[in-house]
């Protein structure tokens, strides 16, 4: 006598936690910029006018056709082109400064008393003060550009490593000294790696504060660069490429500070693994 074969269970396919939790990051993300663009498009259309005014803002089907239109125009990745070779070498010049510095600031009780006072009086003098005494000082607007993006990107840079040097656990360098290790084999197996976190942070603020410093360089003293682009739009009465100039520097600053997050993650590795 045949007897029909028991059915085989199903097997109920389980998302891994971190996928989901990855998948709602990005929905909540998509649900929040929408309703972002949907309040633009309302505001824009009924010329809202309650403290800040839209009447004069352009919507943003506008913007939408005016980044269509750039996007065929060589000049405008010349000017995006001119900003990141700009950011570049201001960010190089930045890191290797504010680090350095910040080491022997952390360090040294005579390079801190040296350098922390000029620390202290030049990092609040924002960077548009910077411009006319910078064209002033050098040869050309370029040099002049790249170093208000360096001084600005320099200062979080600089701060983040003096304080993660200063949080290196001294049970940890009392101890790497009972064994007999030179200074330094102490600097480096026991303060860099202790410091290293406070030093990406600054890297990643740094990156951020360079696009800022960057731009206002570009408005005022630049012909080239996504910031000149974006005043003379406002000069030349160009609502709409204004818009899109700023959402292409959003996305440079987003794009170049995950960058320097990707890049800075293998020096974390063994946070993420301490075994």
């Amino acid at each position: 006598m045949l007897t029909d074969a028991p059915a085989e269970p199903r097997r109920i396919v389980s998302l891994p936690n971190g996928f989901r939790s990855a998948a709602l990051s990005v929905l909540i993300a998509a649900a929040s910029l929408s309703a972002g663009l949907l309040f633009w498009y309302w505001a824009t259309l009924t010329s809202l006018d309650f403290y800040v005014r839209f009447d004069n803002v352009p919507t943003p089907i506008q913007v939408a056709n005016a980044f269509w239109h750039e996007l065929g125009d060589k000049r405008f990745y010349f000017h995006i082109l001119y900003s990141l070779r700009r950011i570049a070498i201001a960010y190089a010049l930045a890191s290797a400064l504010g680090i350095g510095l910040g080491l022997a600031v952390g360090r040294s009780r005579l390079a801190r008393a040296v350098i922390l006072p000029y620390v202290e009086i030049i990092r609040p003098i924002p960077a548009v003060a910077w411009i006319p005494l910078a064209i002033l000082m050098w040869p050309t607007e370029e040099s002049s550009i790249i170093y208000i993006t360096a001084l600005g990107a320099m200062f979080p840079i600089l701060l983040n490593t003096i304080h993660g040097v200063e949080q290196t656990p001294e049970i940890l360098v009392r101890a790497a000294q009972s064994l007999g290790a030179s200074r330094l084999a102490i600097f480096q197996h026991v303060v860099l790696p202790s410091a290293l976190p406070h030093i990406v942070t600054g890297l990643a603020i740094g990156m951020g504060v360079s696009w800022f410093s960057l731009l206002a360089g570009e408005i005022i003293s630049g012909q080239y660069g996504i910031g000149y682009f974006t005043w003379n739009a406002y000069s030349l009465i160009l609502y709409p490429e204004i818009v899109v100039g700023m959402i292409v520097i959003g996305l440079l600053g987003t794009a170049s500070t995950h960058a320097v997050r990707l890049l800075t993650r293998p020096l974390l590795a063994w946070q993420r693994n301490p075994r």
